[in-house]
């Protein structure tokens, strides 16, 4: 019985040990501890939020514990006061400290949302080094597949899929779009997450100010494959990161609008790859809802819908536009399968809207800053020209 009795503590520290060690699993700080400028002021936001709420949390914590023990009954020495109703001081403190925080708060907010928005080009890549006039951004498209990313880099004329590679102390300006359902594009040591939506695009700013790899994946549940929609990302060298350039022009395999369209099929845990040529467009077409063939675009459609519509003509082109959820991607609608494939249209060349001006983010004061807008040019230069009669295609 004693030698039961001595082993019953060591048991117990060894269960409590096993208890806790779950907790470990959070232990990963690298949203408090990131890899990239954005990120990290971020996190300083979300330090700072947090001291000025703990600002009211402790002392009432602390006056919580010592009321209950300086007015308890068995205390006789305490001021006993039945009938007492009402302290002009204590209703000053109780509404004026938090008042004060959430002024700070609501401070902090405004300006942080401000000079990090996502839409707004970088203007530094660490405290104290602001961006270079010459230094362009690399451009990196990105498409959210069911249940893969597709990295599409337009300057470099390549592709990957689930690998994500950018070079070191470079602006890095995303263009984001979904495929079919809605995803979260999320690289934790790199800039807080932004939403991929299939029909529209959506801009990051972003850059790593130390090497190394890290994981990005998808922050918003897309059906049955989401846990493994995870991706490599790496933060190299501009020595390493033209070698993996050289790498991907050497695999040989180009990523056309047919390739596209077997990629865009549901699949999960794909392997990473890389395409040596990309078809010119392909993004444009991705976000306009034409890859397939013959499919008249989403901003044709808009632009014959700003000048009065086709009728009848083109009711198969705003059911085959309307996004398929009963039917795989590629096949066409039940019925007539004539219809407009275009009109009087030119052809379709990237659409790169005007950046908002950079804005130096330190020191983080946002007095007299206005709001980063984005100016989106027509989607046809000639939109009051008279549309010529077309005849429906077989």
């Amino acid at each position: 019985m004693a030698q039961t009795s001595a082993r019953f503590p060591v048991v117990a520290r060894a269960l409590t040990a096993l208890t806790l060690l779950p907790l470990l699993g959070g232990c990963g700080m690298v949203v408090l501890d990131p890899a990239g400028d954005v990120a990290r002021q971020q996190g300083n936001l979300i330090l700072v939020s947090t001291g000025l709420m703990l600002l009211i949390i402790l002392p009432v914590m602390a006056l919580t514990v010592f009321f209950a023990w300086r007015y308890r009954a068995s205390n006789k020495e305490a001021t006993y006061k039945p009938d007492w109703d009402h302290s002009t001081q204590l209703e000053l403190v109780i509404w004026a400290a938090p008042l004060l925080i959430i002024i700070c708060l609501g401070a902090l907010t405004w300006v942080g949302t401000h000079l990090l928005d996502p839409y707004r080009p970088l203007a530094r890549t660490a405290p104290g080094q602001p961006v270079a006039a010459d230094v362009k951004p690399l451009e990196v498209h990105v498409v959210a597949l069911d249940w893969k990313w597709l990295f599409i880099y337009p300057e470099q004329g390549i592709a990957s899929v689930n690998e994500l590679a950018v070079p070191v102390n470079r602006p890095i300006r995303f263009r984001i779009a979904s495929s079919s359902v809605m995803n979260s594009f999320y690289v934790p040591a790199l800039a807080g997450q932004i939403y991929a939506m299939p029909g529209m695009e959506t801009k990051l700013h972003g850059v790593f100010d130390q090497t190394g790899e890290f994981v990005g994946f998808s922050a918003n549940y897309s059906g049955a494959g989401f846990s493994n929609m995870r991706f490599g990302v790496k933060s190299l060298e501009p020595a390493a990161f033209d070698r993996w350039v050289g790498e991907a022009r050497g695999s040989g395999k180009p990523l056309d609008r047919a390739t596209y369209l077997k990629l865009e099929q549901p699949s999960e845990k794909e392997p990473v790859r890389r395409f040596a040529q990309v078809e010119p467009n392909l993004f444009e077409r991705i976000v306009n809802l034409c890859v397939e063939p013959g499919k008249m675009c989403m901003h044709d459609m808009m632009t014959i819908d700003a000048k009065g519509g086709l009728g009848l003509a083109g009711a198969y082109n705003v059911r085959d536009l309307a996004y398929d959820k009963f039917a795989a991607r590629g096949t066409l609608p039940p019925g007539d399968d004539r219809y407009v494939a275009a009109v009087c249209t030119t052809p379709m060349v990237p659409v790169n809207a005007p950046e908002a001006k950079p804005v130096d983010l330190a020191p983080l004061t946002g007095a007299g800053l206005s709001r980063a807008r984005q100016s989106v040019p027509p989607a046809r230069t000639a939109m009051t020209d008279p549309v010529p009669p077309v005849l429906p295609e077989s």
